[in-house]
This record gives C-alpha cells, structure tokens and sequence, in this order.
C-alpha cells in the first residue's frame, strides 16, 4: 500500500513531517559565535604579541642600561669617594663641636660682661671715675714702653707694672744686651747703665 502512492508526494509529506529550520538557525547561530569566538581570539593574540614587542624592547634598552652602569662602576673610586665622605663628614662633626664649644665660651664671657657692666652700673659715676684712672695709668705705661722701644730697649712688666728684665739693641755695634731688673737698684742706676749700653 506504501508503494501505491507517488513517490514525490512522499518525499514531501517527509519532508513537511522533519522542520530543520530551527536547526539551520541554531547552526548559524553556532557559526557566527565561533566566527565571533575566532575574531576575538585573534584580536587578543594581536594585542598579546604588541605587548610582548613593547616588554621586549623595554627589557633590551634596561639591560643595556644595566650593562653600561655595571661596566661604569669602579669599586676603588667608589671606595675612595666613601673615604672622602667620612673624612667630610668628621671634620663637620669636629667644626660643629668647635662652634659650640666656642659658642659656650662667649656665653660665658658675655654673662661676665653684664656683670661687669651691672657693677659699673652700680658703681656709677665714682666708678666711671675709678675706671678712667685706670685707663690713664695703663696708657702712661704704653707711651713709657713705645719710648723704650723707640730707643732700642724692650722691657718686660710684671702684673704689678715693676719693670724686671730689659732687653738693650745697639744697632750701631749689632750686639744686644739683657738686663734682669733689681728692685735694690735705683731707677738711676738702671738709667744710666741703659745709656752707657747704648753709647758704648
């Protein structure tokens, strides 16, 4: 009974019972996702091999840097440059611990200063007086000794201003002379001993 019918008309009743179109779809589908898949994947090795290109010239120019750097290097230099630092750096260390030192020494004298200057304050005008006297004692014996050396004798004055050694230069005969000043001698004494010396 099968064989009865038309063949063609079974073909197409066959065909009408199988719907391969969702199929076809479902296969286009597929192949436009690889396709997708297949672009992406490319795009990716692409950018992959770039970056691969850019780190490896970035590795080449750092290892040429190194190799020059390394290649620069010289340990005695470097030795020798971290001998002068220390050197630097101790003599600093010393000037800085000289200036405070210093520093500390003129503190000290400028408390004793004010002291003074606190005194004389105190003393007023007597002690300006007193200070001015002092000041005209000292200058006498400034000029007495710029006249001695002006003649060609030096003497050596105690704290006290006694006079106890006196050192005579006669030019005309080139010798010089030392006298220790004696108290038990009379300034006379001296003075005409000084004179003979510097004649004779």
């Amino acid at each position: 009974m099968l064989l009865e019918e038309d063949p063609a008309e079974l073909i197409r009743h066959t065909i009408g019972n199988f719907n391969i179109h969702p199929d076809k779809q479902a296969i286009t589908r597929l192949t436009d996702s690889l396709s997708s898949l297949q672009q992406s994947r490319d795009l990716r090795i692409r950018e992959g091999e770039i970056a691969l290109r850019k780190l490896s010239r970035s590795l080449h120019t750092l290892s040429a840097q190194h190799g020059e750097t390394v290649g620069s290097h010289d340990p005695a230099r470097h030795a020798a440059s971290m001998v002068e630092l220390d050197t630097r750096k101790f003599r600093i260390a010393k000037a800085a611990s000289d200036l405070e030192i210093e520093s500390e020494r003129l503190e000290g004298e400028l408390e004793a200063l004010k002291a003074k200057l606190a005194e004389l304050d105190a003393q007023g005008v007597e002690g300006d007086e007193l200070a001015r006297r002092e000041r005209e004692a000292h200058d006498a014996t400034i000029l007495k000794l710029k006249i001695y050396r002006m003649l060609g004798i030096d003497v050596e004055v105690d704290e006290s201003g006694n006079y106890t050694k006196a050192i005579i230069r006669n030019t005309r005969k080139g010798d010089v002379h030392v006298v220790n000043i004696d108290p038990k001698f009379s300034r006379f004494f001296y003075a005409n001993y000084f004179w003979k010396t510097m004649e004779g």
